[in-house]
């Protein structure tokens, strides 16, 4: 299997990025193409001394789209970047799977227009796996589509419902939709109408789930629209660093307590382990034909590496093909 990598999306391209792939071919065995300046990806493997295989492809283009350029420019101005390159190689066949740390943005549009939509799919949404309490659950859509009508929550939930079967072997899926009560009649327009069709649709949905429960792990995938599920999955993220800051505070205030996180120290880090986002790799672009996979902008080698891990599975386990099932059988 290979998969295409985008060596200069991300706070720590190129490095960090040509690093992660090294590990996941060395650990998962995949054949790796790398997008970039090939020049300056010669130069960092050479001075890690880094192992990719005889089968390494490098993909030599100077151009990189960063956060601030407009998303759309992917298609025009930065049709030679390095992730334009990398979305043609999954595109036309020449890889299996793609993973980008760049733009969110451009990611989407990339995913969206060059590698197609699946048939019936309204929009793309991207689904990110989050801890909760022995296990995990699937927050989406997390940022791509900040308007959403009805029939698109619908289609979220067969799409997290397939990658959750698929990849995650959860057998039957419980889907809940975030809102701001657990009635059927909460929430506005979007929110009721979305209960409804989601209750029609072939998946095993719970019915609404507040904020609040989400941490919990009541459900496998809790489905939003993009821009309440960017705020939820941010407010998320700072409280966890928030409170391992105020928990390294107590525990370093005196003596006694300098004791203690002696005797809690392997199991404080075992928790902050479950809260590490470089541990899940990152987020999914579900509903475009080929498996595409957004590392967070900071992810290390380890975020990458894992981040593959993902695309790996996402490309072996036929997902696109179980969210085609699923959205025939509406």
């Amino acid at each position: 299997m290979r998969i295409a990598v985008d060596a200069f999306g991300g706070d720590n391209a190129p490095v960090e990025i040509i690093k992660g792939a090294a590990a996941a071919h060395r650990e998962y065995g995949v054949d790796i193409t790398l997008a970039g300046d090939k020049a300056i990806i010669e130069k960092v493997i050479s001075d890690n001394s880094l192992e990719l295989g005889d089968s390494l492809v490098i993909v030599d283009c100077s151009d990189v789209i960063d956060m601030h350029d407009d998303p759309t420019s992917i298609i025009k101005a930065h049709k030679d970047s390095s992730m334009a390159h990398a979305f043609y190689e999954l595109s036309e066949c020449r890889a299996d799977a793609f993973v980008s740390a760049g733009s969110t943005g451009a990611i989407v549009v990339g995913g969206t227009l060059i590698v197609k939509r699946i048939k019936g799919v309204k929009r793309p949404a991207l689904g990110s796996m989050l801890p909760a309490p022995g296990g995990s659950y699937m927050l989406m859509d997390m940022g791509a589509n900040s308007d959403c009508r009805p029939e698109m929550l619908k289609q979220f939930g067969i799409m997290a419902s397939a990658y959750l079967t698929g990849v995650e072997g959860r057998k039957d899926p419980k889907i809940a939709l975030l809102n701001i009560g657990t009635e059927d009649t909460k929430g506005d327009e979007l929110h009721i109408e979305a209960y409804k069709l989601l209750s029609e649709a072939p998946i095993n949905f719970i019915g609404n789930v507040e904020s609040r429960e989400m941490p919990k792990g009541v459900c496998d995938a809790v489905i939003t629209d993009g821009f309440s599920g960017n705020i939820a999955l941010k407010l998320i993220e700072g409280t966890a660093i928030t409170l391992f800051k105020m928990i390294k505070q107590i525990l370093y205030k005196s003596l006694p307590n300098k004791l203690a996180a002696l005797v809690l120290k392997r199991d404080l880090y075992a928790l902050k382990s479950t809260m590490d986002s470089s541990e899940i790799g990152g987020a999914l672009l579900l509903g475009v034909n080929k498996p595409v996979v957004k590392a967070h902008g900071s992810s290390d080698a380890k975020a990458i590496k894992n981040a593959i891990k993902q695309a790996k599975l996402f490309a072996q386990n036929d997902v696109i093909g179980k969210i085609a099932e699923g959205l025939n059988a509406e």
